[in-house]
């Protein structure tokens, strides 16, 4: 008989693939995944969001104390500058050396890839947006690469005003080294709130925070779903759920290293990873890692219990449908472990948040140090977006300049076209010009 985490394996049957991915997709929404439609949370989002745009920051420290656990007075919302240089001066300067090395490869990629100032027709013109919120996850261990990979983008692109939130997990405040990473980046608006209840102060402002153009960065269902009913007042990045991967491997994969990602994306609970083989055999030995590594691992019983909700060793018969399949999938991360085959492979790819290339291209190179965003867009999101960048702090206005000579040229033909229309003004606002 087989054991849950045997049940994950699927040899090779489209069908089967069908019916197990379909399954992890069913697991996600009745786990509350992000693109679950649920009417409840939506009405208690929206009462939050409109407390907040009504009562300010009153409501921020209610909303604080209720959901977090934190009472707060509205004027202990904002974190000092000082408490920012005093964790700045107290981190671990071998950390800080690092997260110094990660934040200049950010800085470098994400400037190398930068169109804001590579201007190269009179059509156009790029400017930054002007004030941007970041939402950091509270979560039990500090997230200082969320700062990173959201932050120094906006400041790449020329952001004005950064303005960051997180909730108040650690001893009533912000884990010291997030507030380290915010002074390092000389970012000093820092606000310990968090959920919908901070997406609503970003959007609408309240008494000592400014609303913002634009709000991204990760965090739970509630923010997520607050992201949503905000859009239009404010722009966003994405509506991101549970985190994924996809990982493509054929017999010159390393069954150990393939299991051990699955692994790193299962520990997220709720994380979703998916192996699409053309190996039955490695696929077997993938399993039987899994099994080995899982009980290495301090929180082994939910690392498995999320493998066996929302992840899968799928066989296929050939590499062309793997390919094909992992296409439709549309992951957020993809990693393509097929020997001197990978590069290859990549090409062939449309659909992926970000791509990881090769066996020692593990998806926290990209999470951490790289350069591009960890930012991607989840849930078959990557059919039609991207990852976040320096490119999404900017905004493009068309430039129109036309001349006497130019206008008297196309008069007749704009104005034909509006008549067309039925538009008797504006083929007017053309022909008067026209008049001596």
């Amino acid at each position: 008989m087989k054991t849950d985490l045997e049940k994950i394996l699927v040899p090779f049957s489209e069908e089967g693939v069908y019916e197990r991915l379909q399954e992890i997709q069913d697991n996600i929404k009745i786990a509350g995944g992000f693109f679950a439609i649920n009417d409840e949370r939506k009405a208690k989002v929206i009462n939050i969001i409109d407390t907040v745009s009504e009562h300010g920051n009153a409501a921020l420290a209610e909303l604080t104390g209720k959901f977090d656990g934190v009472k707060l007075k509205p004027e202990e919302l904002r974190i000092s500058k000082v408490d920012l240089e005093k964790a700045h001066k107290e981190i671990d300067a071998e950390l800080l050396d690092t997260l110094r090395k990660a934040i200049a490869n950010v800085r470098k990629y994400q400037s190398e890839i930068f169109i804001g100032n590579k201007n190269t027709h009179p059509g156009i013109k790029y400017t930054p947006i002007n004030r941007v919120g970041i939402c950091v996850p509270g979560a039990s261990a500090p997230l200082p690469s969320t700062v990173i990979m959201t932050a120094v983008p906006a400041q790449v692109a020329g952001v004005k005003e950064i303005a960051i939130v997180s909730p108040p997990r650690h001893e009533g405040s912000i884990h010291p080294v997030i507030l380290a990473v915010c002074c390092e980046l000389g970012i000093e608006e820092v606000y310990r709130i968090g959920g919908a209840q901070a997406v609503a102060a970003l959007a609408f402002g309240t008494e000592t925070i400014n609303g913002v153009d634009k709000i991204v960065g990760p965090g739970n269902q509630w923010v997520q779903s607050a992201k949503k009913e905000v859009f239009g007042i404010v722009g966003i990045d994405s509506i991101a759920g549970p985190s994924e991967v996809l990982i493509i491997a054929n017999d010159e994969a390393n069954p150990t290293w393939v299991a051990a990602d699955m692994l790193s994306q299962a520990e997220h609970d709720p994380g979703s990873a998916i192996v699409l083989t053309d190996s039955q055999k490695l696929a077997e030995q993938i399993l039987a890692e899994l099994k080995k590594q899982v009980k290495e691992l301090s929180r082994a019983d939910q690392t498995e219990k999320c493998l066996t909700n929302y992840s899968a060793i799928c066989v296929l018969d050939t590499m062309d449908r793997v390919i094909e399949w992992a296409n439709g999938c549309a992951t957020e991360h993809l990693e393509i472990q097929c020997g001197d085959k990978s590069r290859q492979i990549a090409e062939r790819i449309e659909n992926a948040g970000a791509i990881f290339i090769g066996g020692y291209s593990p998806v926290a190179v990209g999470d951490y140090f790289a350069g591009p965003s960890h930012t991607l867009p989840t849930g078959t999101t990557a059919r039609f977006s991207s990852a976040l960048s320096s490119n999404d702090f900017i905004k493009a206005s068309s430039i129109i300049e036309y001349s006497q000579a130019d206008l008297a040229r196309d008069a007749e033909k704009i104005a034909k076209l509006a008549e067309t229309e039925g538009l008797d003004a504006h083929a007017k606002s053309v022909k008067i010009r026209q008049q001596d």
